[in-house]
């Protein structure tokens, strides 16, 4: 019978310290390549268990344990993206990312590798935005992986290959399909300004029940899509700026006691929806030009924890 060894602390190991320092980075990490802040502090966890069930031995001969850590936590990523899609096939209605609460640790911060090509990569801040994390949706778990370490995180690409398991060049190769994804699902830039005047305007006209106002801020286009999970009710996917205006003046009619409030939503302007003083929904929009071109409206509350939660 084997004995796990028992966890250090600071106090005994100066090194725990410095190990424990990396559970920010690995949560930014996981984040972005699952969308889901419950699957990547379980991905953390995961990784943190990993680690203590070394010897003392084994830790001290590993020259980079941030590094080690960040590479378990990504092969961990990868094998979970798998298995999410077909749990995400049973997901009762339209399945979003989980949408996070205007936090330092999920916008700026040191990025993990120490490449500095190409020089059009993503910025940590726009990488959490829903829009983006929507389209990594789209992308296998290799491209999504290959594309988050390098594109995001400024991996090499043979650093790549040895988390995901494939040559340099293969990786390289999910990557440029990734970038491709992005950059076809990115409408026209909206200046930042704009957003959060687009998004202050909406809320105002929203709660005057405003009709025409409100479809004169959406796009003829637009999108609407809610996620419920099966716990709550979520409207259906809707398509057309009137038809998403006609929906929520009807939402606003059947319960006349919501609190719309603007908050930063995965880094860009948003709203949170309260009932009384209860967060029961988190809308997050994506932008063409001078319109509101997506609305993402999630209300699983398994999703709103952040929200709810000090």
């Amino acid at each position: 019978m084997t004995t796990r060894p028992e966890p250090r602390d600071a106090w005994t190991d100066p090194g725990l310290g410095a190990i424990m320092s990396e559970r920010r980075k690995l949560i930014n990490l996981a984040y972005r390549m699952l969308g889901s802040l419950a699957d990547a502090e379980d991905v953390v966890q995961e990784t943190y268990a990993r680690w203590y069930a070394m010897s003392a031995a084994q830790q001290e001969a590993i020259a980079s344990p941030g590094g080690w850590l960040r590479t378990v936590a990504s092969r961990i990523c990868l094998d979970l993206l798998g298995s999410a899609r077909a749990r995400r096939e049973n997901y009762v209605g339209e399945w979003l990312p989980e949408p996070v609460p205007d936090r330092g640790e999920w916008g700026a911060g040191p990025a993990l590798g120490a490449t500095s090509d190409p020089a059009d990569r993503v910025t940590l801040d726009e990488s959490i935005n829903m829009a983006f994390l929507v389209v990594l949706e789209s992308m296998t778990p290799a491209e999504r992986v290959a594309f988050v370490l390098h594109d995001v995180f400024r991996y090499t690409f043979p650093e790549v290959a040895e988390i995901v398991g494939r040559t340099p060049v293969a990786c390289r190769q999910l990557a440029t399909s990734a970038r491709r994804r992005i950059r076809a699902a990115r409408p026209t830039a909206t200046p930042a300004a704009r957003r959060a005047a687009l998004v202050r305007d909406f809320k105002l006209a929203w709660e005057a029940k405003d009709i025409e106002a409100l479809i004169g801020l959406l796009d003829p286009d637009a999108t609407g899509l809610s996620d419920g999970g099966g716990l709550v009710n979520a409207a259906p996917r809707t398509v057309g700026g009137e038809q998403i205006a006609r929906w929520l003046i009807t939402v606003m009619g059947l319960a006349p006691d919501l609190t719309l409030l603007e908050r930063t939503v995965n880094g860009e302007p948003g709203l949170v929806i309260q009932q009384a003083g209860t967060t029961r929904t988190v809308v997050a929009f994506d932008f063409a030009g001078d319109r509101i071109k997506q609305l993402w409206a999630v209300r699983n509350p398994e999703k709103l924890r952040p929200w709810t939660t000090p």
